[in-house]
């Protein structure tokens, strides 16, 4: 798989005789990537294949999705269990939440180090990496007057912390 994908959604089980299907969403922009981008299928990213929405029914929790060559409730069943993935264009915000970023070093936009980035929390306002320097635990949030960018070459997110937020 040439593209780079993120994860969006999880096949949590089959809903009525159509090959419908319930997503549990894995990221906050799930509503904006099942409807507008490239998606694909499958239990990792190497292993999976394309897929397409054909509608989506309900509304809110209780919404099923049908997919394009799930024609029955056996179809579905083999969906279970399987990630759904959406493409990935550059400056995605979906980029500054990948667990890719789990390890990569944090510093400030003067070159001092803040720590490790260890978990990505989904909070209701915004996102907040998780970062520890030894016994001390920082909480920052993923908006864009903090962080500046993401250095995957050398793993290193560089932020502009507003005042006391270190």
């Amino acid at each position: 798989m040439s593209k780079k994908v993120h994860p969006i959604a999880k096949i949590t089980r089959v809903s009525g005789l159509r090959g419908e299907v319930r997503l549990q969403p894995l990221s906050r922009y799930f509503d904006e990537y099942i409807e507008s981008r490239e998606l694909q299928i499958g239990f990792e990213t190497d292993l999976a294949r394309e897929i397409k929405l054909k509608k989506t029914i309900g509304h809110g929790k209780k919404r099923r999705f049908k997919f394009e060559g799930v024609q029955s409730r056996d179809d579905a069943e083999t969906l279970i269990g399987q990630t759904l993935f959406a493409e990935s264009r550059n400056g995605d915000n979906a980029d500054l939440i990948s667990k890719e970023l789990l390890g990569y070093t944090v510093i400030t936009e003067s070159g001092e180090m803040v720590g490790t980035l260890t978990d990505i929390l989904w909070l209701p306002s915004n996102d907040v990496y998780v970062i520890h320097n030894g016994n001390d635990e920082k909480l920052i949030p993923v908006i864009k007057e903090i962080v500046i960018g993401v250095d995957s070459v050398v793993n290193v997110i560089m932020i502009r912390p507003m005042e006391g937020l270190l």
